[in-house]
């Protein structure tokens, strides 16, 4: 990947996870959440176990000294996070979906503030609230109505869930960046996810074994999200990030809900409503200017 420009890996991620939004709601019908985000984490499993598993075998100490965290990672960054995206995409369209996700770094200066005492400037703050507000007019359609009755879209709460769950993960790896290697972490937070799948994916299955209906379609996109939205996309990033700079590769995230509208649009019709136009550009003007 070293002779790839950054750029491109960066787009090339945003790309594959734009892609996932799509891919969750497409399916919706074919194969539950639980089902959906286990097979998921045992293809990627199957392909990253031979990438990273030297590192492994050498950072293992790093690893057992900090296996709290790494398991804590686990439950918030690949348990939790994409089995609510999927559960979300149930509920809410994909396009709605990927433009709550966006709020994703706003989240993550929040949760620093509350939990490492971390200070926010004032654009960061100013960020946050036009993001709010952002978030607000996408979840209410626009609606004053719904505002103040409350009457919110099931999937779009859940995805703010899903939200704070994967900002929790970005803070873990935040501030342990330095003293957990990065590939061998995940390969663990992989498998210590796929076994807290395991369970609910069994209880899903032997209550309604017709909910997953295989097909060519089922099995692309399972192997879809497997291998590209969760491993091609992440060594990506990744690769990308470090060679571009954090501050810099972390507006490349706005291109998510670009790439997912408009695959969106192409393959699962779905149409872009005033109210996500307004709301996306709250939500990108507040991350920009936070981000700044």
């Amino acid at each position: 990947m070293n002779k790839i420009p950054p750029l491109v890996l960066l787009i090339l991620a945003t790309i594959l996870w734009g892609g996932n939004f799509v891919i969750g709601r497409a399916v919706s019908a074919d194969i539950p959440p639980f089902a959906l985000s286990f097979f998921r984490w045992v293809i990627a499993l199957l392909f990253f176990l031979p990438i990273a598993w030297k590192s492994l075998q050498q950072d293992w100490p790093k690893i057992r000294s900090h296996f709290g965290i790494v398991i804590v990672m686990s439950v918030t960054g690949v348990a939790t996070f994409n089995t609510l995206v999927y559960i979300a995409l149930h509920h809410t369209s994909a396009i709605n979906a990927s433009l709550m996700n966006s709020t994703t770094p706003i989240i993550i200066y929040l949760l620093s503030f509350m939990f490492i005492q971390e200070k926010l400037t004032k654009k960061q703050w100013l960020g946050a609230i036009i993001s709010f507000v952002g978030v607000i007019f996408i979840i209410s359609r626009g609606s004053l109505e719904l505002i103040t009755t409350f009457s919110f879209n099931t999937g779009d709460l859940i995805m703010v869930g899903a939200v704070l769950s994967w900002g929790a993960y970005s803070l873990l790896v935040k501030q342990y960046s330095e003293k957990l290697p990065g590939n061998a972490t995940f390969l663990v937070a992989i498998m210590i996810g796929t076994i807290i799948l395991l369970p609910f994916f069994l209880y899903e299955w032997t209550t309604a074994p017709e909910s997953i209906n295989w097909s060519i379609k089922t099995v692309s996109a399972v192997l879809y999200i497997g291998v590209f939205a969760s491993i091609v996309a992440i060594l990506s990033w990744n690769s990308g990030v470090v060679r571009l700079g954090a501050s810099r590769a972390g507006m490349y995230l706005n291109f998510i809900p670009l790439f997912a509208t408009i695959f969106a649009i192409i393959f699962i019709g779905e149409s872009v409503q005033f109210s996500q136009l307004v709301g996306a550009f709250f939500v990108i003007s507040g991350v920009y200017i936070a981000s700044r």
